[in-house]
């Protein structure tokens, strides 16, 4: 039975024109209150708009997939990969307001701490739902804008459930007209639907807001609106992680604590084999649009400011050198291609690898934003933080250039001295004859020889800073070391990095961090969805298989085979290796489902590095207890310029700290919701009481 509508409602209006611009609705929180009857609302194109706006709103802050920055939101964009910090209080404090990066990693924080993320999702939720309900009234659109608006509410109703499965687990499904708040809490409560539950009810409104959206592009203008792509591909991502150890076939003792109120298993004990078909599929339907491509740079032989002549990759042998895009890496840039995706040299809607993004948090809190994860990762020269920093684990995680390991990978991880690691530094000669180019003079051969991707994103100790931005010609092109006493290592000063090696992913050649206003770093889009994430999650959906499987696409329009196809497993990792400038598996891995399944993750942490990936993958791979109880390490940042090589030791960094237990699987659900909802159960682990 349909609950009653509430005829009077306070409706969120935004001050100006909030919706004249699709990422205007991240820029607006200022708003004044208007009571005014459902039938005004939506009798009126902008109100209408303004309605669905305030619903798109609570996507930003805690809801953010890519934060810049810690304090009071999210902390998902950081795992064993990399840390962040402002100040040693962002490292390790107990204060009231400030997420640590080791109380973020050790589980210290409370339930009702950081935890707005809950509220925004069901306020969207919420207002998604009126929106739908209501839109038909108005007749101030063509039929088309009021399908294209209705889809576009039921995409973002259903990225509030995927952003709270991810977080949460578990959630309760809300009625899909909205809930009537004349009722008691009593008669209102609800229960949490179980994982399998919520994936499935993601994956059908994603199906139904595809059939609605009129477009599977759109124009710089409203880029970050949802296509057909961005719901069919967010319907992907629900569909893995229900696939996904975690959630299908876990039956261990923190599964079998994760009930509902009438004692109910949320996660599913028994394995279901087809749900990895399905997964596979629904990214099948992503590829099978024909939108999406991995961002490629052309070649290039002449060297520019912030834009050097491209370094052919050292596998001259693989087959991949052979022939030019899509196919081989021939006629691109590896390290350009990857680069300019995260940095904003290429605008969104030119980049055709771009699935969802909601371009940059800029307007209300710049701390949070893209901007402030670039300035948070560059030295202290000219006014960056010097604080967000990446682990040995990750910098040891990239290939060397001939698709290798690195020497001496892991060594002091698993235990072992670091002595097969490569010891000397480059030569002033070396520097003046490329010889380990891109690598300037007295820098660790540690460095040398590695992956494209390893360069975009690594700001290792003596990497060069182009600061092309600045208007003093002497600034540019600045290299910079992490030594102690200098100044960006440790000088008894708050900004230095704990493990000696910086982020460089989403810094621009041009970017100056010198103003609070962040106004001389570019601006660039958040990489909520990439189509290389839907590529590697193919590429792993079907590797789990071992039975075929007719799976309907998502219009019905054809039936697809699904079965661990090597052909097909290659057509979601090929364009990753080929992009990254790194030659293919051998064979002997393909062959192998678990040699293949550690390849894939292993690309998984290099691809989506600082992309809020790692931190849900290892939970829903159940590789949390093994990765997240191992110490952290980096180079000697104790040691001054005058010892070099004692620098480049990989020791543990003891102010770093980071453990796991199973309550950290998911997020506590705040003491006030388990009031309010009598038949909300809290996650394990966590208490029920303040």
């Amino acid at each position: 039975m349909k609950h009653k509508n509430i005829t009077l409602i306070t409706l969120a209006l935004g001050i100006g024109t909030l919706f004249s611009a699709c990422s205007d609705y991240l820029d607006s929180d200022k708003y004044f209150e208007d009571r005014l009857t459902i039938e005004k609302v939506f009798s009126s194109r902008v109100r209408s708009q303004q309605w669905l706006a305030y619903a798109y709103s609570f996507l930003k802050d805690e809801n953010a997939d890519v934060v810049g920055k810690e304090r009071e939101t999210n902390s998902f964009t950081f795992a064993d990969d990399m840390y962040y910090g402002d100040r040693d209080v962002n490292y390790d404090s107990k204060e009231a307001n400030e997420l640590s990066y080791n109380t973020f990693m050790q589980g210290e924080y409370d339930e009702n701490n950081f935890n707005d993320g809950w509220t925004m999702c069901y306020r969207g939720i919420y207002q998604a739902s009126v929106f739908i309900a209501n839109i038909y009234r108005n007749n101030e659109m063509t039929e088309k804008e009021r399908l294209d608006f209705k889809g576009q509410a039921r995409f973002v109703r259903a990225y509030f459930y995927w952003l709270l499965l991810r977080r949460y687990g578990p959630v309760p499904i809300m009625p899909d007209e909205g809930v009537d708040y004349t009722k008691s809490y009593e008669q209102i409560a609800t229960p949490r639907s179980s994982y399998e539950e919520v994936a499935n009810y993601i994956s059908r409104e994603m199906v139904q807001a595809a059939k609605e959206i009129q477009y599977t592009k759109r124009d710089g203008e409203n880029i970050a609106r949802p296509t057909k792509g961005a719901c069919l591909a967010t319907r992907a991502l629900a569909l893995t992680y229900a696939a996904s150890p975690l959630a299908n076939g876990n039956s261990d003792a923190y599964a079998k604590q994760l009930v509902d109120d009438k004692g109910r298993a949320l996660l599913n004990a028994d394995y279901k084999e087809e749900k990895w078909a399905r997964a596979a599929a629904a990214c099948k339907d992503v590829m099978q649009l024909g939108v999406y491509d991995l961002y490629h740079a052309s070649f290039s032989t002449t060297d520019a400011a912030g834009d050097p002549a491209t370094i052919v990759p050292a596998a001259t042998g693989c087959s991949f050198a052979q022939s030019g895009w899509p196919t081989g890496w021939k006629d691109i840039d590896p390290f350009k291609s990857y680069r300019v995706i995260f940095n904003g040299d290429v605008a969104p809607e030119d980049n055709p690898e771009l699935i969802f993004s909601r371009i940059d948090q800029n307007a209300t809190r710049i701390n949070h934003s893209m901007k402030s994860f670039a300035r948070h990762s560059m030295p202290r020269d000219f006014g960056g933080w010097n604080t967000h920093g990446l682990t040995q684990k990750m910098v040891d995680a990239y290939y060397m250039n001939d698709g290798t390991d690195c020497p001496g990978k892991d060594s002091e991880l698993n235990g072992g001295n670091g002595a097969a690691r490569l010891k000397g530094f480059t030569t002033a000669r070396d520097y003046r004859r490329g010889k380990y180019k891109p690598l300037a003079a007295n820098v660790s051969l540690q460095y040398a020889n590695r992956e494209p991707r390893f360069y975009a994103s690594v700001g290792y100790n003596g990497s060069v800073w182009e600061y092309l931005g600045d208007p003093e010609s002497t600034h540019h092109n600045r290299q910079t070391f992490y030594y102690r006493g200098s100044g960006n290592g440790y000088n008894n000063s708050q900004f230095y990095l704990r493990t000696g090696i910086s982020v460089k992913k989403y810094v621009n050649p041009t970017d100056v961090p010198d103003r609070e206003d962040y106004r001389n770093i570019k601006d660039r889009a958040e990489p909520a969805i990439r189509y290389a994430d839907i590529l590697l999650l193919y590429a792993e959906a079907l590797n789990e298989l071992d039975g075929t499987y007719n799976i309907p696409s998502w219009d019905e329009a054809t039936t697809y085979n699904i079965r661990r196809d090597i052909t097909e497993i290659q057509k979601g990792i090929h364009p990753i290796r080929i992009r990254g400038g790194v030659p293919d598996y051998s064979t002997d891995v393909y062959a192998n489902k678990d040699l293949l399944r550690a390849k894939i993750k292993r690309e998984r942490m290099i691809e989506f590095m600082g992309e809020s990936k790692r931190y849900f993958d290892l939970r829903r791979w159940k590789d949390a207890p093994r990765e997240l109880n191992q110490r952290i390490y980096g180079c000697n940042v104790m040691m001054d310029a005058n010892h070099p090589a004692e620098f480049q030791q990989i020791i543990p960094i003891n102010n770093l700290r980071t453990t796991f237990s199973d309550k950290m699987y998911f997020w506590p659900i705040r003491h006030s919701e388990l009031k309010h909802n009598s038949r909300l159960t809290q996650n394990p682990g966590w208490t029920y009481n303040d």
